[in-house]
């Protein structure tokens, strides 16, 4: 029987910490997922609209099968240069794939869109070519990466929004859970939350993943028993043309894997997401879900082993997409899950 982590947060699984910086003018963040050391890497895409760095290199035929990091932000395409950052901090701590006397950090990372929230986004038309404020967030994130995750506004979930159960505008977040499985091994979920569809079911604020939540970790309200609202309008800024939007993801286990079963985990962690947000994987949505594997407990069934674990990934996934946005506070004129359901919150 598996059971709820001590931190119930993705840094249960041994060998990985994290690390959130952002900033409040500018409505945006950097979330850093970072290994104590080289771990196995795999991806798996949905979103027909992402933001992508390094996918290529995490491929099944790829050579490489570690990375040193992994970068989640906010800004859109401005936002992938805040894998420079990263790069730059793990650099300056001998860390990364040798090359002669050099060191050469692999950093994955994926964006989602943030530049509607109304924060102070000037940055970006006049120092576009280097995008200052991701890079600096950035190095700042993998500098105060622990074991403690902080839930809703923060990270790359900062300036994140979502939508109500009617459509309506709800504030967005960075949530995260895990679970111990009954052979010991440890899986987690990070997710920031920005996306277009919606994670309540019901005027009541039932989230469309209450059957797996645990606890009381996002309201205790269990699952829905029908969607109030079946046609959502797709129109998160009040337009039919709506920009890109996303949900990011980290799962992750300290088992051993190889990249091969790691992608079969990331591939079978975004059930998550269909069973958390509704609707997702949609021509405008970015979804990308990442899988590391630290390698610390050994497996002894490829096969049924690393089903049980990407089914845990799954239902961590979900429970951290309905705890980000249920932690969130609310922002301008996002308001907060609490606030829009208070008689749930």
């Amino acid at each position: 029987m598996s059971k709820i982590g001590a931190r119930n947060a993705i840094t249960d699984v041994t060998g990985l910490k994290v690390g959130s910086a952002d900033d409040k003018d500018i409505r945006t963040g950097v979330t850093v997922i970072l290994p104590d050391a080289r771990a196995v890497a795999a991806v798996d895409v949905q979103g027909g609209g992402t933001g992508t760095r390094e996918l290529e290199l995490l491929r099944g035929d790829a050579t490489l099968e570690e990375v040193d990091a992994i970068v989640l932000g906010g800004g859109s395409a401005f936002g992938l240069s805040a894998a420079d950052g990263v790069m730059g901090w793990l650099a300056e701590q001998g860390r990364g794939f040798p090359v002669g006397d050099l060191h050469v950090p692999i950093v994955p990372g994926a964006i989602l869109f943030d530049l509607m929230n109304a924060g102070d986004k000037s940055a970006f038309r006049s120092q576009p070519d280097t995008a200052l404020p991701y890079r600096a967030l950035a190095r700042a994130a993998a500098g105060r990466a622990g074991l403690d995750v902080t839930l809703g506004n923060a990270g790359a979930g900062f300036g994140a929004t979502t939508t109500g159960h009617d459509g309506r505008r709800l504030k967005g977040g960075q949530g995260t859970a895990s679970l111990v499985l009954d052979d010991g091994v440890s899986v987690g979920a990070l997710a920031a939350v920005n996306a277009l569809g919606s994670v309540v079911a019901n005027s009541a604020g039932q989230f469309l993943a209450g059957t797996l939540e645990r606890g009381d970790e996002f309201g205790g309200l269990g699952g829905a028993p029908t969607i109030e609202i079946p046609d959502h309008p797709l129109d998160k800024y009040g337009l039919r043309d709506s920009p890109s939007n996303t949900t990011l993801a980290v799962v992750a286990t300290d088992a051993v894997l190889t990249k091969a079963q790691a992608a079969r985990v990331a591939r079978m962690a975004q059930a998550g997401f269909a069973r958390a947000i509704r609707p997702v994987f949609t021509p405008m949505d970015g979804d990308v879900v990442f899988a590391l594997a630290t390698g610390q407990v050994p497996i002894s069934d490829p096969i049924s082993d690393v089903a049980r674990i990407g089914m845990a990934a799954a239902d961590c996934l979900a429970r951290a997409v309905a705890r980000g946005v249920y932690m969130a506070s609310g922002q301008g004129d996002w308001p907060a899950y609490k606030d829009t359901y208070p008689d749930r919150g």
